[in-house]
């Protein structure tokens, strides 16, 4: 259908045309005139991104890739026994102090948040969280006691690239429910397969099996507690205090999302020559070349709007809801 356009000529200009429905007209229904597509528009509200704005904001989807392979990297150490759990979890404690005293430093003047929430809650909270993780590690530890290990890592990829894809990256504080409770699953996976589990000790005597199932600080639940403990600091408070510098710091982002990176890959490397490489180009496909596609797409992009599209109620309607 074109200007024009229709099955008879139109009767000429002392008739003109107009775009009703509601008056009869000389005209047949098909017909438009040659203004019609005088109101065609192109790319309407296109926005032009910034490459370097686009890799600081896929430096937040890379900073995370990267959290994942350093959670992965301290299961590697402690499954290899060449990082003793006591250690790991000192070292969480001081992790946590420091980053919630960066937190608090960074925070606004005007925060409400800030002054409805003191410190005294905030350690009651902690304090919860610690008990109840620390008197349940000795049945967490057993969740899949049953299942083979390939099942286990395999639900743990599965679960850790959910905690990667329903992570949000707009707002990641507070981390999504779906994102955190997939890596809280993946954690307690992988705290079943460390040593010390029941799968792993049929060779010992009934005495023995008995007295370190249960023991709350045998070596598995101790294991298990800390790693339940490093997943809650890197999946749901990390991610806090991240956004809180991306709001108060943006230059200080950009230079700890690449902190992260190199230290996740220099922790897999360690381990994982092969791996590293890996994550390493991941990190640089992630970071550099997609915001680079998505730039050269927008040229390809032709998005067209007319007369032809569905009418849009401009017009304020809030005053109905109330």
């Amino acid at each position: 259908m074109g200007a024009d356009s229709g099955s008879g000529e139109a009767p000429g200009p002392a008739v003109p045309w107009r775009k009703v429905l509601w008056e009869r007209q000389p005209f047949p229904d098909n017909y438009v005139d040659r203004r019609f597509l005088e109101e065609l528009r192109r790319n309407e509200g296109l926005h032009q991104y910034r490459y370097w704005a686009v890799v600081q904001e896929a430096g937040l989807v890379a900073q995370q890739i990267s959290c994942v392979a350093l959670f992965l990297t301290l299961w590697l150490y402690m499954e290899q026994g060449l990082l003793s759990p006591s250690t790991l979890l000192w070292t969480g404690l001081l992790c946590a102090l420091l980053g919630y005293g960066l937190y608090q430093a960074l925070a606004p003047r005007g925060d409400s948040d800030n002054h409805h929430r003191t410190r005294w809650s905030d350690l009651q909270s902690a304090s919860i969280f610690l008990s109840f993780t620390f008197g349940f590690s000795p049945v967490l530890r057993t969740l899949t006691e049953s299942v083979c290990t390939d099942t286990v890592y395999a639900m743990t990829a599965l679960m850790l690239l959910a905690h990667l894809v329903a992570f949000p990256y707009a707002q990641p504080s507070p981390p999504g429910s779906l994102s955190l409770n997939a890596a809280l699953f993946a954690s307690v996976c992988l705290a079943s397969r460390l040593p010390g589990d029941l799968h792993t000790s049929g060779g010992l005597d009934s005495s023995s099996s008995s007295s370190s199932s249960s023991s709350p600080s045998s070596p598995s639940s101790l294991h298990t507690f800390t790693m339940l403990c490093w997943a809650l600091l890197v999946f749901a408070l990390w991610p806090c205090l991240l956004q809180r510098l991306r709001d108060c710091a943006p230059w200080v982002f950009g230079c700890v999302c690449v902190l992260v990176g190199v230290c996740g890959v220099a922790g897999l490397g360690s381990l994982w020559p092969g791996g590293a490489v890996l994550l390493a180009a991941l990190l640089g496909t992630v970071t550099l070349l997609c915001p680079l596609l998505l730039i050269r797409l927008q040229s390809d992009k032709d998005n067209i709007q007319g007369p032809w599209d569905e009418a849009e109620i401009r017009e304020d309607l809030t005053h109905f809801l109330h």
